[in-house]
């Protein structure tokens, strides 16, 4: 059976980026790390790969130098229940040295991008009334992190 793993490239911080992660989301572990060897490219020694799981899903780390990054065109989006856990990862995503950006967006502080989303969002923007769901959108693009609260008042007009 086959499967599809994420594996995320980093100059040299795969370990310390996958022990961040794994200390944010519930249920999340480091579950093996490999060295690069004699043969290189990098220092015998130095961590090669990092498998870890986020929430149950499996990811790989990868310290394969400084040749590429991320950006905006891959991201991963969190589904909250509720203002409090939107809060919490947007605290936990931001802190030392993530940035903030729009509509729910932001870098944490080794450039992922991160799309944190209340589930109420998807109810508001998709309301059979279109004018709550116009309403929701516009308050949405003018936000950063998502406020649940204001996203309500504005589609009811408030």
């Amino acid at each position: 059976m086959s499967t599809i793993t994420p594996s995320l490239w980093f100059d040299d911080q795969a370990l310390e980026a996958a022990e961040f992660y794994v200390s944010v989301f519930p249920d999340s572990k480091v579950t093996n790390v490999s060295y690069y060897g004699e043969a290189g490219p990098r220092p015998a020694g130095t961590v090669l790969t990092v498998d870890f799981e986020l929430d149950g899903r499996r990811f790989t780390a990868i310290n394969g130098g400084p040749e590429f990054t991320f950006d905006e065109a891959v991201s991963f989006l969190i589904d909250c229940a509720d203002q409090e856990e939107v809060d919490r990862y947007w605290s936990a995503l931001t802190a030392d040295g993530g940035t903030e950006s729009q509509c729910g967006w932001l870098k944490d502080k080794y450039g992922l991008s991160w799309q944190v989303v209340p589930a109420a969002l998807g109810e508001l923007i998709g309301d059979p009334d279109p004018g709550r769901a116009q309403r929701a959108m516009a308050a949405m693009l003018t936000m950063r992190k998502l406020d649940v609260a204001a996203l309500r008042a504005a589609a009811d007009g408030a």
